[in-house]
């Protein structure tokens, strides 16, 4: 079967750099949208200009000019989008609803994957404020925890880098998240978009061995390093009191991680109908282990 071309909006992001790279390793032809908002951004143009080289194709299109954007949508059969959603970086979640208006007049688009690669949001009808603001903003790739945001520091809030000498724990630190490759996410995603299992379907990556608790995450940190770290609780309750007087940025932060870890979010249901599951539908990926994500900072 001929491979659907594919269009990346957001390539030169943290997901969208991944999702160009498994793009091309597929064999899909490529296509990466270039806006002119980059202006002097010379690291992003320098992005683009390495996909192009490895055989991606750049496609010039703006969000405040529609026409571009439909043009761009017509030389394509899927449409993923992977602008950030996350509020200590750029949030640009609602600017794709520009480009739903454009894939509506293109008529072409047999698949539109939306920037939702995290939670799901139709499970987070609860979420406290500010946090369910990103759940609010989009609503079909289920990826859980990004490795790079949530391991290395030991799911720890505001670095990203391993403690050295102490770590908190969220109640027991026993609730089970899911923890994933950034890369993965992407080889995952791409796997999905000629499948029709997936077709209208919410995906759930979730590798078997990846499910796991913040104190096994701690373990193997202390087992490939061989030092021990002091270990401090905090009730959900402290947990949640922390928010007062915080900024906007560092609340929604409280709110989706007392979600994980306190009320086990990522692991508390059963895939229904509605999903599938990645470890079920592909096997045969390869998967990074977290143990072997936690060597690269040892």
């Amino acid at each position: 079967m001929e491979k659907s071309k594919v269009l990346v909006v957001g390539g030169t992001g943290y997901i969208g750099r991944r999702m160009v790279k498994a793009s091309l390793a597929q064999g899909h032809p490529t296509f990466v949208l270039q806006r002119p908002e980059i202006g002097l951004d010379i690291e992003k143009l320098q992005m683009l200009l390495s996909f192009k080289a490895k055989g991606a194709t750049l496609v010039e299109g703006s969000f405040a000019d529609h026409k571009s954007l439909v043009e761009a949508v017509k030389k394509v059969d899927v449409v993923i989008c992977t602008m950030s959603g996350v509020h200590f970086r750029s949030h640009n979640i609602l600017l794709q609803l520009k480009l739903v208006e454009a894939i509506k007049e293109a008529g072409n688009i047999k698949r539109f994957l939306p920037s939702e690669f995290g939670m799901d949001p139709a499970r987070m009808g609860d979420a406290l404020e500010p946090g369910r603001v990103t759940f609010d903003e989009k609503m079909i790739v289920s990826a859980n925890c990004f490795a790079g945001y949530f391991v290395p520091n030991l799911c720890q809030m505001t670095v990203l880098t391993p403690p050295k000498e102490k770590v908190c724990l969220y109640g027991d630190g026993n609730v089970k998240a899911v923890f994933v490759d950034e890369y993965d996410i992407a080889t995952y995603t791409i796997k999905t978009i000629d499948d029709p299992r997936t077709l209208n379907k919410t995906v759930y990556i979730r590798p078997p061995e990846n499910i796991l608790s913040q104190r096994q995450i701690v373990e193997t940190w202390e087992k490939l390093t061989g030092k021990k770290l002091d270990k401090f609780s905090i009730s959900k309750e402290d947990f949640l009191a922390s928010m007062e007087g915080k900024d906007f940025t560092f609340q929604v932060g409280v709110g989706h991680f007392y979600h994980i870890y306190y009320e086990g979010c990522l692991t508390n249901f059963e895939i229904g109908e509605e999903g599938e599951e990645t470890a079920t539908l592909y096997p045969e990926v390869n998967y990074k282990r977290m143990d072997e994500y936690l060597k690269l900072y040892v």
